[in-house]
């Protein structure tokens, strides 16, 4: 079945699977915010900014008019920074509303909210009338954005609380290179996704400061433990933390160069300051907001994160990472089930 598919947010994962739907033979409408971006998408196919050797299906094209891209689509996909989720779902919202549409809701944004520590699909819900909402769901996984528009074999997971949904996104995106699984386990997914971004850095620090092997593997796994405490907290599946949105996409994220998180950390072990990582990345670093809302939210919740307390020190209180890492390891030896 062809899907009419307005795709949000035009930056490299955005533009990524915008074109997996357009090979798939969808009608896809791809928003930017960006005039001469879109004007680069449909004259030339490419997105040079984000990325740079691409060649883009010639079918796909590009609108600088929200209204336009969503007008009579079947389902809008959200790949948007964390922070720009609500004003652009209130956008969203107001365009809906006026012309009494009702869609599938999907995004594949990997993050929490600063300060009321949402997860994506509670800040769609929460901007979106339920109206004009068929169902939310989330796609999630091991999946750079650099390798799947070069056709990599790629795995991923669609999340909703309504599976006939889940499935109908699933067919959607389907195809020979990008195979998708299905779960309803929202909660999970999202958090896994957003709190592997936090390890990633971590993990990138730890190679450009000379530690092997067994040092990644480590932090890896006692990331994945943090991340399954915090996400058991508010009633995640545990399984979905062996799946795709949980060790697979922590793999991918904490191993790869691809991974604005990873290069960040890696930065950050040579000596550079996070304002100069920043500056330099030109694009979002999740990890580094999520850093921030996870401690906080472990906090209330009371969950022992001490991998993600060690980041956040090294991230917004200066603090030297040789250090950090040196009192985890002198950190009291514990069991490691708990």
């Amino acid at each position: 079945m062809t899907e009419k598919i307005a795709v949000l947010g035009a930056g490299s994962w955005g533009t990524a699977l915008a074109n997996v739907l357009t090979e798939n033979g969808h009608d896809v409408r791809l928003w930017s915010h960006n005039p001469a971006q879109v004007a680069e998408i449909n004259e030339q196919h490419t997105n040079t900014r984000y990325l740079k050797d691409a060649q883009l299906n010639s079918k796909l094209v590009a609108f600088a008019d929200m209204a336009t891209a969503v007008s009579d689509v079947d389902i809008v996909l959200s790949v948007v920074p964390t922070k720009a989720v609500r004003e652009v779902a209130a956008q969203l919202a107001k365009i809906l509303v006026a012309n009494d549409q009702k869609v599938i809701v999907a995004h594949a944004t990997k993050g929490i909210e600063q300060k009321t520590y949402k997860r994506v699909s509670e800040m769609l819900s929460e901007e979106i009338p339920a109206n004009n909402t068929v169902a939310i769901a989330v796609l999630s996984g091991p999946s750079h954005a650099e390798d799947v528009i070069k056709h990599d074999l790629t795995l991923v997971t669609v999340a909703s609380t309504s599976m006939p949904i889940a499935e109908r996104v699933q067919k959607a995106f389907s195809n020979h290179n990008f195979r998708v699984y299905t779960n309803d386990d929202v909660i999970g997914t999202e958090m896994g996704s957003a709190l592997k971004n936090i390890i990633a850095i971590g993990a990138g620090a730890l190679v450009s400061l000379g530690y092997g092997d067994n040092a990644k593997a480590a932090l890896l796994t006692r990331g994945l433990a943090e991340i399954s405490r915090l996400g058991l907290a508010f009633g995640a599946n545990p399984l979905t933390f062996i799946g795709l949105s949980g060790v697979g996409d922590l793999i991918v994220t904490g191993t790869s160069k691809n991974s604005r998180n990873w290069r960040a950390g890696y930065q950050l072990g040579l000596g550079k300051s996070l304002a100069e990582v920043e500056a330099e990345m030109g694009m979002v670093i999740e990890g580094v907001s999520t850093t921030k809302a996870a401690k906080e939210l472990a906090a209330q919740r009371h969950v022992e994160m001490p991998i993600t307390d060690a980041i956040y020190q090294v991230l917004y209180e200066n603090k030297d990472i040789k250090t950090a890492i040196k009192e985890l390891m002198q950190r009291e030896a514990t069991s490691e089930i708990d």
